[in-house]
C-alpha cells in the first residue's frame, strides 16, 4: 500500500467501482425493480465503504468497514447466483462478475489482515 495518499489510490476501490459502473450498465433495462435495487446499492457499498473506513482515524475502524464492504461483496456474488438462476444475465456476464467479485473480496481480505497487523 504504498504511494497511497487518498481512497481513490487504492485498487480494491477502484476495481469496486468499476464493478459498480458494470452492474448498473448491465441491468439498466430490468424490470425487475426490487433486485436491480437490491444488487445496485450492494455494489454501491462496497467501494463506500472502503472510503468510508479510509478517511477514519484507525486502523481498527477502517477494518470494520472493510469487513462492511466484504460483506456487501458476497452480497453481489448472492445477487449474481440468483440472476443466473432466474436467466437475468448471460453466462459470459455471470463469471466475470463472480470473478471480479472474488478478487475483491480477497483483496478486502488482504488488506484487513495487513492493517489489523499494524
Amino acid at each position: 500500500m504504498t504511494n497511497v495518499t487518498c481512497f481513490e489510490d487504492l485498487e480494491v476501490w477502484k476495481l469496486s467501482m468499476n464493478l459498480t459502473v458494470s452492474v448498473y450498465r448491465y441491468f439498466k433495462e430490468c424490470k425487475d425493480f426490487g433486485f436491480k435495487n437490491q444488487i445496485q446499492r450492494a455494489c454501491v457499498s462496497i467501494p463506500s465503504n472502503i472510503a468510508e473506513g479510509f478517511a477514519r482515524k484507525t486502523n481498527k475502524e477502517f477494518c470494520q468497514f472493510l469487513y462492511i464492504a466484504r460483506g456487501s461483496c458476497a452480497e453481489v456474488r448472492t445477487q449474481i447466483y440468483l440472476a443466473k438462476q432466474l436467466t437475468y444475465i448471460e453466462n459470459e456476464f455471470y463469471i466475470k462478475c463472480l470473478n471480479v467479485t472474488d478478487h475483491i473480496s480477497r483483496m478486502l481480505y488482504n488488506m484487513i489482515k495487513y492493517r489489523s497487523s499494524l
